[in-house]
């Protein structure tokens, strides 16, 4: 499990899980799968709530838009050729 029950710097902004199911435009529960699976580190707080560290999330974010982005170039290739 991605957990960590580090202290974090007082710069690191962290964010709830809502608030990054609202930037990747799903349920918070889908995040909360993706910590389980390894694709986000969650970090515990004291009351046992998880939180995600702003700029993991940033990247994520950022290569699933760059993935996105390759995947319709290549589908406006293949339909440029029909």
């Amino acid at each position: 499990m991605s957990q960590l029950n580090l202290s974090v710097s007082a710069q690191e902004k962290l964010l709830t899980p809502s608030e990054v199911a609202t930037l990747f435009r799903v349920d918070p529960k889908t995040v909360t799968r993706w910590a389980k699976a390894g694709k986000l580190t969650s970090i515990k707080t004291l009351g046992g709530h998880r939180r995600y560290r702003e700029s993991e999330v940033k990247a994520l974010l950022k290569s699933t838009l760059d993935d996105s982005a390759s995947h319709s170039s290549i589908n406006q290739i293949g339909e440029n050729r029909l």
